[in-house]
């Protein structure tokens, strides 16, 4: 049998580990039509080029909740991919400046804290500060989130 594990184990996730992801991705206005449609979310500012273009942007704004999925998904080959238990929560998420279809988001990420699980055995809690910047190196999004980590296996 493969080991399919590109993530970190538990013990490697200490507080400061810091990741800049290799995976960038440039956004298209397709991504964000269909995040958006498949979300249900029939905000204007998103789906009609006519309304954004009256607004304060100028055209449409990329879903942020497409912006948010993206940081989180440009992170797990590095982080979680095969190691993660299960994504716990956010407890902190910003969008400081917008995103368009043709910006370009690279993403860093950062372990802020770590303890093993008080109820599971063989797991710890990684909280994992994802920042998302455009092509000009504006934070785009900022996101706090806990993940359920496995510890290393026992050899």
């Amino acid at each position: 049998m493969t080991d399919r594990r590109m993530g970190m184990w538990y013990e490697e996730l200490t507080v400061g580990t810091t990741v800049r992801h290799a995976i960038t991705r440039t956004l298209t206005e397709t991504d964000n039509v269909l995040f958006t449609t498949m979300s249900m979310n029939p905000q204007p500012l998103h789906l009609d080029a006519d309304f954004a273009a009256k607004t304060q942007f100028g055209r449409p704004l990329v879903n942020s909740l497409f912006t948010l999925a993206l940081a989180v998904g440009i992170s797990v080959p590095e982080l979680t991919l095969g190691t993660t238990v299960a994504n716990l929560g956010f407890s902190a998420v910003e969008f400081p400046a917008p995103v368009f279809a043709g910006d370009t988001i690279h993403v860093e990420s950062e372990v802020i804290a770590a303890r093993l699980s008080n109820s599971r055995p063989g797991v710890g809690i990684v909280t994992f500060r994802h920042v998302a910047r455009n092509q000009r190196d504006e934070i785009v999004c900022r996101a706090d989130r806990q993940a359920m980590m496995h510890c290393r296996p026992a050899q």
